[in-house]
C-alpha cells in the first residue's frame, strides 16, 4: 500500500515545512492536485509551486492534472519536477499521444477516470500506461464523501488490466479515502491511495500513516503494488 497525501489539504502557509514533515513521517509520495477552474470548479496551484517545492522536497511527486487539454503543459510539469503525470481521459482528445509524450519526458504516465467514465478505453492504452487513477468523488473540492460505486469500478479495472497484459499497472483511488475504508479498497484491487483531509487533519503524520497502513492490512503485495513501491523521484 502506498499513501499519497494530497497537498490540497495541507497548510498553504507552510507548504515547504509540510513536505519536510511528511518525509520525516515516512511518507514516500505527494499528490499534487492541479485544478484550472475549468475542468473542475475550483483553482488550486500550478507549475511554479511544484518547481519551488521540488527544490526542497525529496518525495515522489504524483501530479494529477485536472485541467483542460493537459498535453499543452506536460513538458512544463516534467520540467518542474513531477515524477508521475496523470491526465484525465475526459480532458484530452489525443490521449495515447499525450501518454507517450509524458514517457518521452522521463516521467511515469497515468490516466484518471471520473466516477461516470467508462473503463473500456483502458484496454487500448495499456502499452502506454504506468498507472490508472479512479476518482471516487467528483473532481474539485477536498473533503467529499466516498462514492460506494467506486468499489465495483476498482474491481472491474483490476480485472481488465490483469486480463490484457496490465498486471504491472497499479490502480490509484482518489477521494474520500480513510482508515475506515482503505482495507476494503485494497481487497477490491487498489494499490495507491490519495488522502487529503482524512490525513492532514489528524497529526502527527507518522502516527496517522501507521493508522492507514494497519487499516490496509494488505498481506501479500500484488505485482502492481510492488512495481509502484519501487518508483523513485527522478531528481532525488
Amino acid at each position: 500500500m502506498i499513501l499519497s497525501p494530497s497537498l490540497l489539504s495541507a497548510n498553504f502557509g507552510r507548504l515547504a515545512q509540510e513536505c519536510q514533515e511528511l518525509e520525516k513521517a515516512g511518507v514516500s509520495w505527494l499528490h499534487l492536485d492541479v485544478i484550472d477552474g475549468s475542468f473542475a470548479p475550483n483553482i488550486t496551484f500550478g507549475i511554479p509551486v511544484i518547481a519551488s517545492l521540488r527544490k526542497q522536497c525529496g518525495l515522489f511527486f504524483d501530479a494529477h492534472l485536472m485541467i483542460e487539454s493537459p498535453s499543452r503543459y506536460v513538458e512544463d510539469f516534467a520540467r518542474a519536477g513531477a515524477d508521475l503525470i496523470v491526465v484525465h481521459a475526459e480532458a484530452e482528445t489525443h490521449l495515447q499521444r499525450c501518454l507517450a509524450r509524458i514517457r518521452e519526458l522521463g516521467c511515469r504516465a497515468g490516466v484518471a477516470l471520473n466516477p461516470s467514465t467508462d473503463i473500456a478505453q483502458l484496454r487500448w492504452l495499456i502499452e502506454d500506461l504506468d498507472l490508472v487513477l479512479l476518482m471516487s468523488v467528483n473532481p474539485g473540492f477536498s473533503g467529499q464523501k466516498f462514492l460506494p460505486c467506486a468499489e465495483q469500478k476498482i474491481r472491474a479495472v483490476r480485472k481488465l488490466l490483469d486480463e490484457n497484459g496490465g498486471a504491472r499497472i497499479p490502480v490509484q483511488v482518489d477521494g474520500g479515502v480513510c482508515p475506515e475504508n482503505i482495507g476494503k479498497l485494497v481487497q477490491c484491487g487498489a494499490d495507491v491511495f490519495v488522502s487529503g483531509s482524512a490525513f492532514f487533519k489528524f497529526p502527527p503524520y507518522d502516527k496517522r500513516l501507521v493508522e492507514f497502513q494497519q487499516a490496509a492490512d494488505q498481506g501479500e503485495l500484488r505485482l502492481a503494488a510492488q512495481v509502484c513501491s519501487e518508483w523513485k523521484p527522478r531528481q532525488a
